[in-house]
């Protein structure tokens, strides 16, 4: 059996502003949004993608909607009108935050 990951419990959306991403992770059941809040920290992420979130980032929890939002600085290597990068929007960022393992 292969092991769950974050996608198994929730969803998310990616948007941009400038060099700034911003993913917001939705439990699609608010009975594991206790567990979602547990597992997915701006710790594990940063320490997860290192090479990826080179700036600082933010989490803000939004209980009453059973979501989190991660706001990430420095993101995406200066921002849509200067960036090489195929992903320029980060839009697969919100795709490798479910991708990743639930521990424990």
């Amino acid at each position: 059996m292969s092991q769950k990951t974050i996608h198994d419990i929730a969803h998310a959306r990616a948007g941009d502003k400038g060099n700034t991403s911003n993913i917001s992770v939705w439990a699609y059941d608010p009975k594991d949004y206790p567990l979602l809040k547990r597992q997915l920290t701006a710790e594990r992420i940063k320490s997860a993608f290192p090479k990826l979130f080179t700036g600082t980032i933010a989490r803000y929890e939004m209980d009453n909607l059973h979501g989190l939002n991660f706001v990430m600085l420095d993101a995406l290597e200066g921002g849509v009108n200067t960036s090489l990068n195929l992903d320029s929007h980060g839009k697969s960022f919100s795709y490798l935050i479910l991708s990743l393992p639930i521990e424990g």
